[in-house]
């Protein structure tokens, strides 16, 4: 230890490699002196002169107990260093010892007698201050107690990755004794640990910056029949020195309040799923596709939802709307906008004059909200289309797909705005997209990009309906998504009156 250590890549070669300076005996600043057998000084490390004040010039050749030691304490020591040279008996003790500046301090030394190979006999004294020493051992036995004692696991692991050393709580945890681990790769001990979970480790390695509250779900041998659910930290370990020694990892239970939170987040799912609309039936000169995803990296629901409503004169309401915020309240508030909406649509308003009264009420449930409301008539293949804040609805036809470039509005609860509504041709064959932001948003892309790629993937319109919902979650969905996603597709058929007529013809 200290001055140098193996290479671990040749257990059995003869090089060594310098560690460098930072280790506990530079901390310590022990010094080292040699005394021949009359208690002369021979050796005087540099440390010595650090402690005590004297060069190497002053001090050899010096009678160490006259040169250090305070006469009241000389005759003990001169019959301590006695008994190291005749009985070769080692002794630790705390003596006063004088500096050259005239100080006095507390020094701890360490003695023992050393033979050469002509069978003389050596004293070798190692010294370092009383009160450094203490404050060393303190923070040892402090930290010591820590880990032992800490409710939280923690791990060492060397640069491999292997164990170096678990606390009890840690222990406790993965149901694998402490002696288990030491050597084992965390993948040894934790195989439901996935490749994401290493590669964070890794990168902390690499970079210094620890990783705080990495959210872990997975079964240990100490319950493994049941999930069990952990918040972990990663922080680099380093010497004094700079060294790298590994990597510490710091691991909370956070189970209760996962399955709680799970718990609510099933009653949220539950609720949002009995507030979006059933299959809906199939509407004169219209085909409809729906999906609607929830989250996949959060543990709340989101306020997305659509809709698809019934008229007077076969005409056909088409809604998509996302509340801002998640959880329960977001879910309830989307339920009381998607009741509003279908008891708005009944009185057989305009899409602004909805969005109006939509606005009015969004506003008295202290929420924000977008929303694409759009009326399809059969008969005269027309589709009447008025936005609040939301992302623009995509016209496919027999050209290019197209962002329909609608007045975008404000979300509805900004209050005392108007909107307006854009009638749009919609023949046989078109297709109207309508989608939440969920679909295409991204943390690394710009909306514009993402809107470009959205596009690329509606290329033609040849599809099914069920064909393009799926293309368009698989493409433009990324695994782990944080956002709710719903998605609503219609394609005009013919109308009531074309159909009618095929009949009669047939």
């Amino acid at each position: 230890m200290g001055a140098a250590e193996p290479f671990r890549d040749d257990p059995g070669t003869a090089d060594v490699a310098p560690s460098g300076p930072g280790g506990l005996l530079d901390v310590l600043n022990v010094a080292a002196v040699l005394l021949d057998a009359e208690g002369r000084i021979d050796l005087w490390s540099p440390q010595a002169e650090t402690l005590f004040g004297y060069t190497a010039e002053e001090a050899l050749g010096q009678y160490a107990g006259h040169l250090l030691i305070d006469k009241t304490h000389l005759d003990t020591v001169l019959a301590l260093l006695d008994r190291v040279m005749r009985e070769g008996e080692s002794w630790v003790e705390v003596f006063p010892v004088r500096h050259k500046d005239g100080s006095t301090r507390l020094v701890e030394f360490r003695n023992m007698r050393l033979q050469d190979d002509r069978h003389d006999y050596w004293a070798l004294g190692l010294a370092t201050d009383q009160a450094t020493l203490r404050g060393v051992e303190r923070n040892l036995s402090l930290s010591a107690q820590l880990v032992s004692q800490s409710p939280i696991g923690l791990g060492m692991l060397d640069t491999e990755l292997r164990y170096i050393s678990v606390n009890p709580a840690e222990e406790r945890m993965n149901g694998v004794p402490a002696a288990e681990h030491i050597g084992r790769h965390i993948h040894e001990v934790l195989p439901f640990l996935d490749e994401s979970f290493e590669a964070a480790m890794r990168k902390v390695l690499a970079t210094g910056t620890p990783i705080l509250d990495q959210y872990v779900v997975g079964r240990t041998a100490a319950d493994p029949h049941n999930d069990h659910a952990w918040s972990i930290s990663f922080y680099r370990l380093e010497a004094p020195n700079g060294k790298v020694l590994g990597v510490a990892t710091s691991s909370v239970d956070v189970t209760d309040r996962h399955r709680a939170v799970e718990e609510q987040r099933r009653t949220a799912l539950t609720l949002q799923r009995s507030l979006l609309p059933r299959p809906p039936p199939r509407r004169p000169g219209l085909d409809i596709a729906y999906r609607y995803r929830p989250a996949q990296a959060t543990i709340e629901i989101g306020g997305d939802w659509f809709d698809v409503i019934s008229l007077a004169g076969d005409k056909t309401a088409l809604v998509i709307g996302d509340v801002m915020g998640s959880g329960v309240t977001a879910a309830a508030a989307m339920g009381q906008l998607r009741t509003a909406a279908r008891t708005l649509a009944d009185l057989d308003l305009a899409p602004a004059q909805v969005l109006h009264h939509l606005d009015h009420i969004t506003d008295g449930l202290g929420t924000i909200a977008t929303c694409v409301y759009a009326v399809f008539d059969p008969r005269t293949a027309e589709c009447h289309i008025s936005v609040a804040g939301h992302l623009p609805p995509v016209l496919l036809h027999p050209g290019a797909p197209e962002l329909l470039d609608l007045p975008t509005g404000v979300p509805l609860g900004v209050c005392g705005t108007s909107f307006d509504t854009t009638s749009i041709a919609f023949p046989p064959g078109n297709q109207l997209v309508l989608y939440t932001d969920g679909l295409i948003e991204t943390r690394d892309q710009p909306i514009d990009a993402r809107l470009n790629t959205l596009l690329d993937v509606l290329d033609h319109a040849g599809r099914s309906l069920n064909a393009t919902c799926e293309l368009l979650l698989h493409t433009l969905r990324g695994e782990g998504n944080p956002d709710d996603v719903a998605l609503l597709i219609a394609r005009a058929g013919h109308s009531p009156a074309d159909e009618a007529g095929m009949s009669t013809r047939t």
